[in-house]
């Protein structure tokens, strides 16, 4: 028996794989994180599966899950939001999965800040703007951040931030980021991208903190920094250029 780890996207029902919904329909038993998934997606789990909500659950009394699952024979579909690359929690649970010698694999699915550059319609590398994205957040109760992962040591390389669970400091966030990018920087923050109630606040780091107060958000908004976000003035990469020869585009000399 396999316990099936999956991203179940960042919100919307249909922004999760193929794969990820197939192994929902064949697996009797489903433990998703009710705090953050979209309970449309459990639409997909098939009849008279047994499902548990883990967000009030403990890890040992999840792990006891998985394990009461396999001594009866059946699949477990484990569901996390966004992907499970991230902040998922997915470490601590395959760690105990190996102890116990229990099966697993893992499923990918779409990130939350991919969802977020969608709703804005923005490339986050754009050629000669900046190549890189930055994943990161501030520290919070849960979690500290590393000593040498300070957000203005990511902001000293000009790279696009997609700053995760960091709403709540935003304060914090535009002081450190204002002498590395400039007030005129444009932010955006978005809020529960792809789900009904998806919302989004623009701004610069001069105004972004009177914007979000106007539309105050929770921890599941997401914060993107960086000139990529207005720019229009860049050039085009040379992928399309008619005057670039690659192996892929067949043409002679």
């Amino acid at each position: 028996m396999t316990i099936h780890f999956i991203g179940a996207g960042p919100g919307a029902p249909d922004l999760i794989t193929l794969r990820g919904r197939d192994l929902i329909a064949a697996s009797p038993v489903c433990l998703y994180a009710g705090s953050l998934i979209n309970p449309g997606i459990l639409a997909h789990c098939p009849p008279g599966a047994t499902i548990i909500d883990s967000a009030p659950l403990s890890l040992d009394e999840i792990i006891a899950a998985c394990v009461k699952a396999t001594d009866a024979g059946q699949d477990v579909a484990r569901l996390h939001s966004g992907d499970l690359s991230i902040w998922s929690a997915m470490g601590e649970q395959l760690r105990r999965l190996d102890e116990l010698g229990i099966a697993y694999d893992v499923t990918p699915g779409v990130p939350s800040f991919a969802a977020a550059a969608a709703a804005l319609g923005r490339e986050l590398t754009l050629p000669e703007v900046t190549q890189s994205v930055v994943l990161t957040r501030t520290s919070g109760r849960a979690s500290a951040m590393p000593p040498r992962e300070k957000l203005s040591a990511f902001a000293a390389t000009g790279a696009t931030l997609a700053l995760h669970l960091s709403v709540h400091v935003l304060d914090q966030v535009v002081a450190d980021l204002m002498p590395h990018y400039g007030p005129d920087c444009p932010v955006a923050v978005v809020y529960r991208a792809s789900w009904p109630d998806e919302r989004i606040v623009r701004g610069t780091l001069a105004t972004i903190e009177a914007e979000v107060a106007a539309n105050p958000m929770e921890r599941t908004a997401l914060i993107l920094v960086g000139p990529v976000l207005t720019a229009s003035d860049f050039r085009n990469s040379a992928l399309y250029d008619a005057g670039y020869q690659r192996r892929f585009r067949g043409r002679g000399e």
